[in-house]
């Protein structure tokens, strides 16, 4: 509402996740470990530590 943007993690209606952050797909691409890949239409998104451990009391353990 201030009209600051900053990353979020949102829990969608259908109980799937979607994350506002930094696009640094170009990046980190050729960075991920070997046992990490993506498909051609994801991207790779950062979020700042704290906002994923403020979001931690919000997501669900099941």
């Amino acid at each position: 509402m201030s009209g600051d943007h900053c990353p979020d993690i949102l829990e969608l209606s259908d109980g799937s996740f979607a994350v506002i952050g930094t696009d640094r797909t170009e990046e980190l691409d050729g960075k991920l470990p070997a046992d990490a890949s993506r498909a051609d239409y994801e991207r790779i998104v950062v979020i700042t530590r704290e906002t994923l451990l403020r979001a931690k009391k919000d997501i669900p353990e099941a």
